[in-house]
């Protein structure tokens, strides 16, 4: 298996029952997560969003092309709004997405329930910095989105946020 196949393990599965397939994707959005460029204030994500056939639409990082875009805002941007596959979609983000943004009109969590996406699989659901940023992955379940958190890869997400994370 590659980073641009992982669809080689199977579909991403139904509800809250992870697949080989999530596990893989979701490697790949923490390995997204370490491209991000440093910063001091902000947390480094990374997203790809999948068709429900097991196609990859978008993948990006934080700060990946403004040093204000969040991970799934960046993939978000990448695809067609009427693309069909969105429609059923899954989100693989190692950082579950923000509920508020003060930069943006529209929060990540938003974008994804406006989306069409059904699921987000998240390898970090709350990170231990207080903030405005926290309390997507509620947003998205209570607007019917399935959130998977996988724990054994939240050391993957954190490790490029460690210098935010000292005590």
């Amino acid at each position: 298996m590659n980073d641009h196949d992982p669809t080689a393990c199977g579909l991403p599965g139904p509800g809250d029952q992870p697949t080989v397939a999530d596990r893989a994707w979701l490697a790949i959005a923490c390995r997204l997560a370490a491209q991000c460029p440093p910063s001091a204030t902000a947390l480094s994500a990374g997203a790809v969003v999948v068709a429900d056939d097991g196609t990859e639409l978008a993948r990006a990082h934080s700060r990946e092309r403004d040093p204000d875009d969040h991970a799934e805002e960046g993939a978000f941007a990448k695809i067609d709004t009427a693309d069909p596959r969105l429609v059923g979609a899954t989100v693989y983000s190692s950082l579950a997405p923000c509920a508020k943004r003060d930069s943006r009109p529209r929060a990540c969590a938003r974008l994804i329930s406006e989306s069409g996406a059904r699921r987000l699989v998240t390898a970090w659901r709350e990170p231990d910095v207080p903030g405005p940023e926290a309390h997507g992955a509620q947003f998205l379940e209570g607007a019917g989105v399935t959130v998977l958190e996988l724990p054994e890869y939240a050391d993957a997400a954190k490790a490029p946020n460690a210098h935010l994370l000292q005590p």
